[in-house]
C-alpha cells in the first residue's frame, strides 16, 4: 500500500474513532429519576400506564415552563423532582395557577422529624406507604391531604383561581411502590381533580422535544462539535496521537509474553456438577444439599450450632428471635423434607424464599 493511501485510510480511522468517543463521550443531561421514561424502582413507569390504562388525558410535556398552554378548561402540570428541592414558587408558574391551573410538585426538601422512615397512612384510596421523615407545619391557609402528628407529607394552597400541591416525598407512586396501588390511586387523583388534562414535566429530566432541540443547538452532532468543551478535545487529540505512533509502528518497550491463566478446579468441578446434575434433572440431590447448608446458615443467624435442628425447634425460635410467621420458613423445610423431584420453577422458588428468609 502507497504511503498516501495509507495515511487516507489512517485519517478515516481516526476520524471514525473520534466520532465513536464523542457519541460515547457526550454529556448525558438526563436525570431519570423521577421520569415516566424510568423503568427503574425510582422512575414512574409504572405510574404512567396505570393512568393510561385509565383512559385518562395525560401527556408528557417536553418543553420549558413558558410553553405551556393557557386553556379555559384547567390543565394539571405534575413535577417530580429526581432530588428535593426548596419550596419555591417563582413568578412565572405562579401567574399561570392564578388563571385557574393547578401545579403538583413531588420531592420538596423539608427538615427531618421523629417520625419513622417507613409508615402507613391512612387515605381514601387504602394505606398509603410513606418512606421519608420529612414533615411540612402548615398556615392556616394551607390543606392538609395527608400527615400525621410530625407533619404534612402531602398539602395544597390555593393561588387565584388554581392551587398549588406539594409533596415532601419524590417516590409517592414510583415504580417501587407499584404493588401500592393506593399510592398510585392517590397521585392520580392530586392531579385529575378539577383537570381536564394532565402535563408530566420530562423537561426537568433534560427530554427535549425535537423543535427545542434544534433551538437551542442539540439537534446534530455539528452542533455539539461546535460547542466541545477542553476535556473532550484533549481526549480526542490523545488518540490521534496513539494512533499516530500505532501508524508508525513504534514500541512502548519491550513485548511482554502473555500467561497462560490459571484454573480454578473447584469452579470447574462445580460447574461440572451442576451441569450432569441438570441433565439429570435431579433437583431432589439438589434440594437435599442447598437445604441443608441453607438451614445451617440460618441456624448460624440465629445463633445456634451447625449442626441440623428438628423443623419444629427451628421453627420455635425462628418466632421467638425474629417475631415473623413461622408459615414461610415452614414451606421451605416441608419442600426439602419430601425428598422428591421438583421441576425447574419450582426449584428457582424455592431458592427464591431462601434468599428472602
Amino acid at each position: 500500500m502507497k504511503r498516501n493511501q495509507r495515511v487516507a485510510w489512517l485519517g478515516a480511522i481516526v476520524l471514525a474513532v473520534i466520532i465513536l468517543l464523542t457519541t460515547i463521550a457526550a454529556p448525558n443531561t438526563q436525570i431519570t429519576s423521577g421520569s415516566t421514561y424510568n423503568r427503574g424502582p425510582d422512575g414512574y413507569g409504572a405510574w404512567y400506564a396505570f393512568m393510561q390504562d385509565q383512559d385518562i388525558s395525560i401527556q408528557r410535556w417536553q418543553k420549558p415552563f413558558s410553553d405551556l398552554p393557557t386553556t379555559k378548561s384547567p390543565i394539571t402540570l405534575l413535577q417530580i423532582n429526581s432530588t428535593l428541592q426548596e419550596i419555591e414558587i417563582y413568578s412565572e408558574p405562579e401567574e399561570w395557577v392564578k388563571k385557574g391551573n393547578n401545579l403538583v410538585i413531588l420531592g420538596i426538601k423539608q427538615p427531618v422529624t421523629a417520625a419513622a422512615f417507613s409508615t402507613q397512612q391512612q387515605s381514601p384510596f387504602g394505606n398509603i406507604k410513606i418512606d421519608t421523615r420529612r414533615r411540612y407545619h402548615t398556615s392556616k391557609a394551607e390543606q392538609v391531604i395527608l400527615g400525621d402528628e410530625f407533619g404534612a407529607i402531602i398539602w395544597q394552597k390555593k393561588s387565584g383561581k388554581g392551587k398549588v400541591i406539594l409533596v415532601t416525598t419524590p417516590y409517592l407512586a414510583a415504580n417501587a411502590y407499584q404493588d401500592n396501588d393506593s399510592n398510585f390511586k392517590l397521585l392520580a387523583d392530586l392531579v385529575t381533580k378539577n383537570s381536564q388534562k394532565v402535563f408530566v414535566d420530562e423537561y426537568i429530566h433534560g427530554y427535549k422535544d425535537k423543535d427545542i432541540q434544534k433551538k437551542v443547538g442539540e439537534d446534530s452532532i455539528f452542533n455539539y462539535f461546535a460547542k466541545t468543551p477542553l476535556l473532550p478535545a484533549f481526549i480526542q487529540l490523545i488518540v490521534l496521537l496513539l494512533a499516530l505512533i500505532w501508524a508508525e509502528n513504534r514500541r512502548f518497550g519491550k513485548s511482554v509474553n502473555l500467561e497462560t491463566p490459571v484454573i480454578n478446579n473447584s469452579q470447574a468441578y462445580i460447574q461440572a456438577l451442576a451441569g450432569v446434575l441438570h441433565k439429570a434433572e435431579s433437583t431432589d440431590f439438589v434440594v437435599e444439599m442447598l437445604g441443608k447448608e441453607e438451614q445451617i446458615q440460618l441456624q448460624k443467624a440465629l445463633g445456634l450450632s451447625q449442626i441440623p435442628v428438628d423443623n419444629q425447634v427451628l421453627l420455635k425460635i425462628w418466632e421467638e428471635q425474629t417475631g415473623n410467621n413461622t408459615e414461610k420458613l415452614n414451606a421451605v423445610l416441608q419442600l426439602q423434607s419430601q425428598k422428591r423431584r421438583i421441576s425447574e420453577r419450582e426449584l428457582i422458588s424455592w431458592l427464591e424464599k431462601w434468599r428472602n428468609l
